[in-house]
């Protein structure tokens, strides 16, 4: 573990880590939805998160749906750090229960994830593959895991080139109110055999 939290902000410590040999230290801890607020508007609104759909949100809206996600039994959301700094968001749900119910058949142990990396002028080579790998490795750090299930919109074509380099194998599409998603899937063993190609 280490020793920050989340860069002099006064939030609680990380629930976990981990270390990239050429990035640093990546972590995650529970967000705030108060505290945090400003800082998640200035990420969601960005013309780089047009796909996180809350493009003209208000400050206001972005912390009521955030409180929203931290009093929903199957939906929760952290703040993701790099070398101690804020530099991504993950939401973590039942996808039985959250954005795919009824839509496809659920297996015991699937989770469901978004994850959305902060706008920056500057990205380091490797910074959201990095990301997305610390993201899987907490979501697999649960034994109850089993199965990620992920459902970007089919437009986005930089994440799903990220989810095939994780491991996540498309299934097929599928129509949402909001929007025509690339229904994947990503097994324990299909995570474990894409980070031993990695490597």
């Amino acid at each position: 573990m280490t020793d920050h939290d989340d860069a002099g902000r006064g939030g609680p410590g990380p629930l976990f880590t981990r270390g990239d040999p050429a990035l640093g230290v990546f972590a995650l801890r529970d967000l705030d939805p108060t505290t945090d607020a400003e800082l998640l508007h200035r990420w969601v609104t960005h013309p780089k998160a047009v796909f996180w759909l809350m493009g003209d949100a208000r400050l206001e809206e972005v912390e009521r749906a955030y409180m929203a996600v931290a009093a929903h039994p199957h939906h929760d959301a952290f703040l993701g750090l790099h070398r101690g700094a804020p530099a991504f968001l993950v939401e973590r749900y039942d996808p039985a229960r959250v954005e795919l119910e009824g839509l496809y058949e659920a297996r015991p142990g699937d989770v469901g994830m978004h994850f959305l990396t902060a706008p920056g002028d500057v990205r380091l080579p490797g910074f959201t593959l990095a990301v997305l790998t610390t993201v899987m490795e907490f979501l697999f750090a649960d034994p109850a895991a089993r199965r990620v299930v992920v459902e970007p919109d089919v437009r986005n074509t930089a994440v799903h080139a990220l989810n095939r380099a994780v491991g996540f194998v498309p299934d097929r599409e599928i129509t949402k109110p909001e929007k025509t998603a690339l229904l994947s899937f990503c097994t324990r063993e299909q995570f474990a055999a894409a980070r031993g190609a990695v490597s």
